[in-house]
């Protein structure tokens, strides 16, 4: 029996390096990264930028506590700051802890400002916010929830995509929309831009928050620095984690001003949260994600990527039903158990990852190249290939 909790249905392989767009085991085996620790490594493996500052750090301070100003955090919020809506960060070691983070601003927010019963949040089906006891409510999958006791009050849900249903659960215990800009577990589902900017209509008309969790889309995956950017609406909360850190865990709860102003010390706290190592890496992937041509690069990478697709689905249709996402966070509703299908891809070295409604999940690192997403739809039509091969031998 394994030392490890039984909670992952874990492949039996196991990388010893990682180098660009590749992994390789033991044995020197190398498999093509379109998986990228799902979402995490936006700038691939053995970035040298970052890997010079994590040992630079190293040699001096680790950790310190929030106790104690800490100039990393400082540094990366202000930049954060500067490039984003926000006026305020607060810095988590995950996703979970930063929906967690965003959660408790908004209800706190009414709280102070005198409506102590506004609490409640609208989500939304097909989304995923973390595993904390809270944001699985959030997320409302049962999948997720059954098990585990009462259900944490305070979430309402409804499909996305239609604004009048929205609407009709707001009421006067109603305090902010959480959303996905493009949801990731759930799917791979880009929400489009009317929709983001009705949701920001019916905050601003019922005096409510916008909280748009970018764990997964954001940090330039989606071919801008985050992807409510697209819709040309901004957010009162968002969350980031994931590609923040390139791979070091990081997270992150931006608000603005107004809202912010709330959390007040004793509100909410984390003892690694920002620590001085995590905010020296995450400074140093902002260098690389905010270097010069670097996201026009990822919006280019994802219309070939997108082209691809698409071809992918003309030549298969019988296994491509639907062709999702936005950038390079992109899906692949498939016929195949999607999940068996990512198994036989590792077969052909391809790394890629499940999402909901059995849809293929492809999140390459951000430096991904032309050449790179060619050998990937390769191997993907080899794959289909294959199960051409199996079907017809099955007949006989």
């Amino acid at each position: 029996m394994s030392a490890l909790y039984g909670t992952y249905a874990r492949s039996e392989l196991a990388f010893e390096r990682g180098e660009g767009v590749r992994l390789f085991t033991g044995d020197g085996t190398g498999y093509l990264d379109f998986n990228s620790g799902i979402a995490v490594n936006a700038l691939g493996h053995g970035d040298a930028h970052v890997v010079a500052a994590l040992k630079a750090q190293a040699d001096k301070v680790w950790h310190v506590s929030n106790i104690f100003r800490i100039p990393e955090q400082e540094k990366l919020a202000e930049r954060l700051v500067a490039s984003t809506f926000a006026d305020a960060v607060f810095f988590t070691n995950s996703g979970a802890e930063a929906v967690e983070c965003a959660i408790k601003t908004a209800r706190r927010y009414f709280y102070d400002n005198g409506e102590k019963d506004r609490y409640e949040i609208i989500a939304f089906t097909g989304s995923f916010h973390g595993r904390t006891m809270a944001t699985i409510a959030a997320g409302g999958n049962p999948g997720y929830t059954e098990g585990f006791g009462p259900v944490v009050p305070g979430f309402k849900h409804t499909a996305p995509g239609d604004l009048a249903a929205v609407e009709a659960l707001i009421d006067d215990k109603t305090c902010a929309i959480l959303i996905e800009p493009v949801q990731g577990e759930g799917g791979v589902t880009a929400m489009p831009d009317a929709y983001l900017k009705g949701l920001r209509a019916l905050c601003d008309k019922h005096g409510m928050l916008l909280i748009f969790d970018e764990i997964q889309c954001g940090y330039g995956r989606t071919g801008k620095f985050f992807a409510h950017e697209w819709a040309g609406v901004t957010p009162d909360i968002m969350t980031v984690a994931k590609a923040i850190g390139g791979g070091f865990p990081l997270g992150a709860c931006l608000a603005t001003e107004e809202v912010a102003k709330c959390m007040v010390p004793g509100t909410h706290g984390s003892t690694y949260g920002g620590n001085p190592l995590a905010c020296a890496v995450g400074n140093a992937v902002l260098d690389r994600i905010q270097s010069p041509g670097f996201i026009e690069h990822v919006e280019e990478m994802g219309k070939v990527l997108a082209w691809h697709l698409q071809q992918l689905a003309q030549k298969y249709p019988q296994y491509v039903t639907e062709v999702r996402g936005k950038g390079l966070i992109a899906g692949v509703r498939i016929t195949p158990p999607v999940r068996d299908f990512v198994a036989r891809l590792r077969n052909h070295k391809l790394l890629a990852v499940a999402a909901g409604e059995n849809v293929l999940r492809l999140l390459p690192p951000l430096i991904v190249e032309k050449e790179h997403i060619e050998e990937a739809m390769e191997k993907i039509a080899n794959a289909f290939e294959e199960l051409d091969a199996e079907t017809a031998n099955a007949a006989q």
